[in-house]
């Protein structure tokens, strides 16, 4: 598999199995430890775990970089990367889920195009402060760190893969099985 972490870790030197489906995905979530709300503060970069779930491929299309965690309260669910690459500026995730479902239709659009008319729309898309909270749930029967977006029926939850990389399972209301991605601890890139 050739999904990178900050350009420099595939998903094969993170995890050793790679799940290709939602099952293996779950298995994999099931058997990583819970983690506490403070271990996710920082900033992390982050990749998608194809499972062939019906989001695969969204967030790499828009270009997204990551999230953030300033503290339990002030949270930036979507980064990314600034023309020049030296930063990363938080979308709105309302306006992103929004646009990322019919974007996701248009495949002649492709991964450039999509991530082109992101940052072509950064000052209409961009966040103006947090948009999501840090809090522990309880998921699988489970509780563990989850992000909650402030204005979508989203939560994010995470365990831990090793000390500075996690597994997340998207869960939307409305769509049966989570949404995985893999995030890892990245702080080389400020908020801007």
């Amino acid at each position: 598999m050739s999904s990178t972490i900050g350009g420099m870790v595939a998903l094969t030197d993170v995890l050793t199995d790679v799940p290709t489906t939602t099952a293996g995905a779950l298995e994999l979530f099931d058997s990583c430890p819970a983690i506490e709300t403070d271990f996710m503060l920082g900033t992390w970069h982050g990749v998608e775990l194809p499972t062939g779930h019906r989001l695969d491929g969204l967030l790499a299309a828009s270009g997204w970089w990551g999230k953030h965690f300033k503290d339990c309260e002030t949270v930036h669910p979507l980064l990314f990367p600034t023309a020049d690459g030296t930063g990363l500026w938080p979308l709105n995730p309302v306006l992103a889920f929004a646009g990322l479902g019919a974007a996701a239709r248009l495949p002649a659009l492709g991964s450039r195009g999509f991530a082109g008319v992101i940052t072509a729309l950064k000052p209409a898309l961009r966040a103006r402060g947090p948009k999501a909270r840090l809090r522990t749930t309880r998921y699988r029967g489970v509780d563990t760190a989850t992000m909650i977006y402030d204005q979508l029926p989203v939560n994010d939850v995470f365990r831990s893969i090793d000390d500075r990389t996690v597994l997340g399972a998207m869960d939307l209301r409305g769509i049966r099985t989570p949404y995985f991605f893999v995030l890892q601890r990245d702080n080389s890139l400020r908020l801007t």
